[in-house]
């Protein structure tokens, strides 16, 4: 049996934006140790001269070819020329437009780049990642009551990702940080609206992304009580303690990706505007 390459070309043709595809493509990719995708995406491909040359360069750096693209011409010229190329491609949303269809008895309209129509959602989002940016690592206190949900937690707890990631989910989302011996924001005490979720860890875990941090870091910066154990375990029990008083839940994300963080977060329940 042949080992399997340590890299592949993976060619992703949409008449949109592309985000789909690079979703789906890297979310399956993943599934594979051992080899890592080189990414060609081309985005807003909607005419026979737009697609030749593109089909010319996956002819000479042949991989997997995943698209979606509603023209049926458009559509049947890759598939054609993949299996005249001897290459496998896939229609990524094909086979659950075909399952709508057979399940509410329609036809899909065909309407390029359909799910990114610029609706209310897409503005509400849009508005919690503004929000979001601006209130990151404790900025603009002053209006932190019109935040859905605060984040609070020492250095290198994942609040900032954690932040964006709500912000996509439509939530407007402050992170302050928690500093030893240092007051938290009055303002944050006063909060009612906010629900306030500490984010904690492992010292294993803090100590070894800040190591990495200060690995990374301005040449002379040593950083030796940022990394200190014994210092990250004060910061974390000061944190605790901190959450305690203040009746705020807390999260231990040491095992968790940013994606069940955030689901253990809105599970604790958002107030809405």
């Amino acid at each position: 049996m042949d080992r399997p390459k340590n890299y592949f070309h993976l060619h992703m043709i949409s008449d949109s934006t592309g985000e789909t595809l690079i979703t789906v493509g890297r979310a399956a990719a993943a599934q594979f140790t051992g080899t890592r995708a080189l990414e060609h995406v081309y985005p807003l491909i909607r005419t026979q001269k737009q697609l030749d040359p593109i089909l010319d360069t996956i002819d000479g750096a042949p991989g997997i070819v995943l698209f979606t693209v509603v023209d049926p011409d458009i559509s049947e010229r890759i598939k054609e020329r993949c299996r005249e190329m001897n290459i496998p491609s896939v229609s990524v949303l094909d086979p659950v437009l075909a399952l709508f269809q057979s399940y509410l008895g329609t036809p899909s309209k065909h309407r390029v780049g359909a799910q990114h129509s610029l609706n209310a959602e897409y503005f509400r989002r849009m508005e919690a990642l503004n929000f979001t940016m601006e209130h990151d690592d404790g900025q603009l206190p002053a209006n932190i009551e019109d935040a859905d949900i605060i984040l609070v937690g020492i250095s290198r707890t994942s609040k900032t990702p954690t932040s964006i990631y709500l912000a996509n989910r439509g939530y407007k989302t402050a992170n302050i940080p928690i500093v030893y011996n240092v007051p938290l924001p009055e303002v944050l005490n006063a909060a009612e609206h906010p629900l306030i979720v500490g984010l904690v860890a492992t010292v294993d875990r803090i100590s070894q992304v800040r190591r990495n941090r200060v690995l990374g870091a301005t040449q002379g910066f040593t950083g030796e009580d940022y990394i200190d154990r014994v210092a990250i375990a004060e910061e974390l029990k000061y944190a605790r303690n901190l959450c305690a008083r203040n009746n705020w839940p807390t999260i231990d994300v040491t095992r968790r990706s940013i994606e069940e963080t955030a689901a253990a977060i809105l599970g604790l329940g958002v107030k809405p505007q």
